[in-house]
């Protein structure tokens, strides 16, 4: 086993911050710094790891001390105050071995009724901007908006409905998809393979069958799910 599969892995919460549009749900969207050692220059929603006094005011719960921590870097990266309890948790991500550094994330989302004034903090976080959906995907794929796979999966769930309020009543009934992507290399790039993928236990991104995967070509995200049975649980989806 490799120093990096041994690395601890850090408990986190990420809330992805939604608002009804005058014609879809708008997403609010964070450009981390470019001099960070993780995910530099991507945009992302506010997060970051879970810290003892999270734990502490959740007498030991990991899962809602992530609600703790998600709040409170929404407030430090961009000014807005969220409330633990207007939460929703829409899926869990832990890091795939061998990544420099691990996180067992908590990803939640939370509906903004309010149109409160962003303000960033200029340290982790460069820019910020209220973006439609469709606009975030359309500049992801032009190459102007870099994301990761669970910032994109997210977005690709809430992306199936047409007002935040079917969101909230999804997610209030949902059960979270729980996962920890399997990487191989596939041809000008990357594919992380999610459970049903038949590849995933494998680490055979070419394997015959199902697919449920991202693919990762030239910084460039897509969705691949094929032949997936009804009864495996979709990132790409709110069940």
């Amino acid at each position: 086993m490799s120093k990096r599969e041994e690395l601890p892995i850090k408990p986190a919460g990420t809330v992805a911050l939604i608002r009804q549009g005058e014609t879809e749900i708008e997403a609010l969207m964070l450009r981390r710094n470019k001099a960070l050692a993780f995910a530099a220059g991507a945009w992302v929603f506010p997060g970051g790891s879970v810290d003892s006094a999270d734990i502490e005011a959740c007498g030991e719960d990991l899962s809602e001390a992530a609600k703790n921590a998600a709040c409170r870097e929404a407030m430090e990266e961009c000014g807005l105050e969220v409330q633990p309890e207007h939460l929703y948790q829409i899926s869990h991500w832990t890091t795939p071995k061998g990544e420099s550094r691990r996180f067992s994330t908590w990803l939640f989302v939370a509906a903004l009724q309010d149109n409160a004034k962003v303000q960033i903090d200029h340290g982790e976080i460069h820019e910020a901007c209220w973006l439609g959906v469709s606009e975030v995907f359309r500049r992801h794929h032009a190459g102007d908006l870099p994301m990761l796979p669970p910032t994109y999966m997210t977005l690709k769930a809430i992306s199936e409905f047409d007002s935040v309020e079917r969101v909230v009543a999804a997610l209030e009934i949902c059960t979270p998809v729980v996962v920890e992507p399997h990487g191989a290399p596939i041809q000008g790039g990357f594919a992380a393979m999610y459970p049903g993928d038949a590849g995933y236990e494998s680490l055979d991104a070419s394997a015959h069958g199902p697919r449920h995967r991202t693919e990762i070509v030239g910084s460039i995200i897509r969705t691949v799910v094929e032949g997936l049975p009804d009864s495996e649980p979709r990132l790409d989806k709110i069940r």
